[in-house]
């Protein structure tokens, strides 16, 4: 049985093979080739908590590149425990005012932009956790089919996705982040990592508080893709997306795949147990950026390789 598509490196014929080159914490049915998921979450020792992953992963690739090769244009949304709280209003984690996604308590008028957006992208993520799909039912809608958000991590990690669509990917994500991705993406050395030697698009949303004012990071954003040229846009903006996400392809019309955390490990600042990133390598700058100033999702323990 073929276990997975080109992933660039190397095709696994078998679920043995591929337990014999991955991390056998979790089990095989979600292992994804190029990849270890140190994900302590215990529904991923359980097949039956998602028993055709391998079989979606597969369909999910071929469909990707079938939609790139055919110009298609859509959004999508990644959702998380983090995006059931923004949405119910929970003052929790990255929900709370103050803390990332807005400074100050929003009004029911002011949400409702956010709420009624949420619920109007193409395709949703969301992690195969039963309690984050039991989440999602409860904000976005039972009605709606979800694709495993561990789809996307994975084919970060194993670049698979930098492989595949180098051509003409862009990024979308904090200021400060994106700009730290451009400055990695001048060393050689980290082109050669992600097997890309450029992006074609830079995209950015304020790094703190974004949530605060729609109206101008939407008049913000437009203007930023009237150079757009990328037929597909990987993107990582926090609870903003709820209000803006389904209008991306307004703005220019490209595949638009939210990676959530994914963004992190491009700017060379994800944590280890984030799921699927338990070998990928953070290239970081020992000078030419600051990093105190970024929003750090979670750092605590990371492979990290200096570029100067």
């Amino acid at each position: 049985m073929k276990v997975a598509h080109k992933f660039g490196v190397r095709r696994f014929q078998s679920l043995t093979e591929l337990v014999e080159h991955q991390n056998p914490t979790i089990h095989s049915e979600f292992q994804i080739p190029g990849t270890k998921n140190h994900d302590p979450n215990p529904c991923l020792l359980d097949e039956s908590t998602y028993p055709m992953f391998q079989v979606e992963l597969q369909n999910y690739m071929e469909n990707l590149e079938r939609d790139f090769e055919s110009g298609r244009s859509y959004t999508s949304f990644k959702f998380g425990d983090g995006d059931y709280n923004f949405l119910k209003r929970i003052p929790s984690g990255s929900a709370q005012p103050g803390k990332r996604a807005v400074s100050r308590n929003l009004s029911k008028s002011e949400m409702s932009p956010f709420i009624t957006g949420s619920k109007k992208c193409n395709k949703y993520f969301c992690e195969i956790y039963p309690e984050n799909r039991k989440m999602f039912q409860e904000v976005i809608g039972s009605d709606r089919n979800t694709i495993p958000a561990e789809f996307n991590y994975g084919l970060v990690s194993n670049k698979w996705l930098f492989k595949e669509f180098g051509s003409s990917i862009g990024i979308i994500g904090a200021s400060e982040k994106v700009d730290l991705i451009r400055q990695l993406m001048q060393y050689p050395e980290y082109q050669e990592y992600l097997g890309l030697r450029e992006f074609s698009d830079y995209i950015k949303v304020p790094q703190k508080f974004a949530c605060d004012d729609l109206e101008s990071l939407e008049i913000s954003m437009k203007e930023q893709f009237k150079e757009a040229k990328s037929k597909l846009f990987l993107f990582g903006i926090g609870h903003v997306k709820s209000g803006i996400a389904w209008k991306l392809n307004s703005f220019w019309p490209a595949i638009y795949l939210d990676i959530g955390s994914g963004i992190d490990a491009i700017a060379g600042i994800i944590d280890e147990k984030r799921p699927y990133f338990g070998d990928w390598t953070n290239h970081q700058l020992r000078s030419g950026f600051d990093y105190s100033k970024l929003d750090l999702l979670q750092l605590e323990k990371s492979k990290v390789k200096f570029l100067n």
